[in-house]
């Protein structure tokens, strides 16, 4: 199989719908709250699944997808090892970048912002609601450190689940949750002829201002 012939013909004609000026909300976080129900409403599998993109002291950028756990006007929300590869360059420079791709919509939605370490409360209200295996692997496992084998973690796991046997799993010193403080929001939306629609809210102040870019 020729793979570079097949992925140079393989495209998709966008033609679901088209973004105006006067669809937007009078603000970010009330659009995102529409998209994101019209995500979840079309069925699309994890609609709060997020790409996070950060920075090393370096400056090697890396991806990976998390899952979006809280929103409000103060920003998007999410729980992870702090001292995993992301945690630790977070933590060097907060600067970030997310991306929703809910691709059977056509849609994107794209966000610049500054993460910001949440609370221990707040960390500890989120954890205890998550299901004991979860809270169980997050003992065990010390993301992004390179491990010998499968049979290393699955020994780890059933260490911690021996030690925490018959009570309540306390946060790992190493967990905690970011809420990513927005400076623009862009929504995407597809259209025919790759002449995409891009329209992005910017803060202005203690206001947004919004404006199309080209595709």
């Amino acid at each position: 199989m020729d793979l570079s012939a097949e992925l140079a013909a393989a495209r998709e004609s966008y033609t679901r719908s088209g973004l105006t000026e006067s669809d937007l909300a009078a603000d970010p976080f009330a659009m995102f709250e529409r998209w994101y129900a019209e995500a979840r409403d079309a069925g699309i599998v994890e609609p709060n699944a997020m790409v996070v993109s950060t920075v090393s002291a370096d400056g090697a950028p890396s991806s990976r997808t998390v899952l979006l756990k809280g929103f409000s006007t103060e920003g998007f929300t999410f729980f992870t090892n702090t001292a995993s590869r992301k945690g630790s360059e977070l933590a060097h420079n907060p600067r970030c970048a997310v991306l929703f791709p809910w691709h059977p919509l056509e849609r994107q939605v794209r966000i610049d912002g500054v993460a910001h370490e949440l609370s221990a409360a707040d960390v500890e209200a989120y954890f205890s609601q998550r299901p004991r295996g979860s809270q169980l692997g997050a003992h065990a496992s010390h993301q992004s450190r390179v491990v010998s084998g499968r049979e290393e973690l699955e020994a780890a796991y059933a260490k911690v689940e021996a030690e925490f046997a018959g009570r309540p799993v306390p946060v790992p010193e190493e967990w905690g949750g970011y809420r990513v403080e927005p400076e623009s929001v862009e929504f995407w939306q597809g259209r025919p002829g790759r002449m995409h629609d891009r329209l992005v809210y910017r803060r202005d102040g203690g206001a947004w201002r919004t404006e199309r870019l080209a595709p």
